[in-house]
């Protein structure tokens, strides 16, 4: 299983929303919709302390989808219709090499916003996905992880931090040939809201 490692939120601090190299805007279509399937398993991820510190892979959240929406169901996809919006605000990792793998953990801070159309309600669920990704972009392996955002009555956003830690095989003993990127799973009528509006 992919990311099986424990994942533990809390409240984030401010930060800043990560960029991307220009050579992995093409991966954009990471954000399909529909049942996201495992394309070349990590292993299970170990908490030993028998690794040594490493260079991780590039870590990235993907721009174009950084951003999320949620409507109101049945409504017409435009700004007037958000119930809700996502971001994923930054990620930090920290690597330990293992024999020919390498242990990451990644702190993903995902922010839950209230749109225009938001009638109460305690939060909202979320989906985002982890992908690695080898030489010319080709995607090793993908996982899709749901995350609750807790939003109080009397506030407009709130954050969690989900917490992941994973083993992941190097198949050729070398980092620099992996990323790790992150974005939403979006669904056809969100890209097409993203296509003809700015959004939040």
């Amino acid at each position: 299983m992919l990311w099986a490692g424990s994942r533990g939120r809390h409240r984030p601090p401010g930060v800043v929303c990560a960029g991307l190299a220009l050579a992995l805007c093409g991966l954009a279509s990471l954000a399909g919709c529909g049942t996201v399937e495992s394309l070349n398993p990590f292993s299970g991820g170990s908490n030993g302390s028998g690794g040594s510190a490493a260079t991780c892979p590039t870590v990235a959240i993907l721009h174009p989808l950084a951003q999320t929406a949620v409507f109101v169901p049945g409504a017409t996809p435009e700004p007037i219709s958000v119930a809700f919006y996502g971001i994923l605000d930054d990620v930090s990792s920290h690597c330990e090499r293992d024999g020919d793998a390498i242990r990451a953990t990644l702190d993903v801070v995902v922010i839950g916003e209230r749109g225009p159309a938001a009638r109460g309600g305690t939060g909202v669920d979320l989906q985002y996905f982890v992908a690695v990704t080898g030489p010319n972009q080709a995607i090793l392996s993908k996982r899709s992880l749901p995350v609750h955002v807790a939003i109080p009555a009397d506030a407009k956003r709130a954050g969690v931090t989900d917490h992941i830690e994973e083993t992941i095989p190097l198949t050729d003993g070398k980092v620099g040939n992996l990323n790790i990127v992150l974005g939403f799973q979006q669904s056809p009528q969100v890209v097409d809201f993203y296509h003809h509006f700015r959004g939040r």
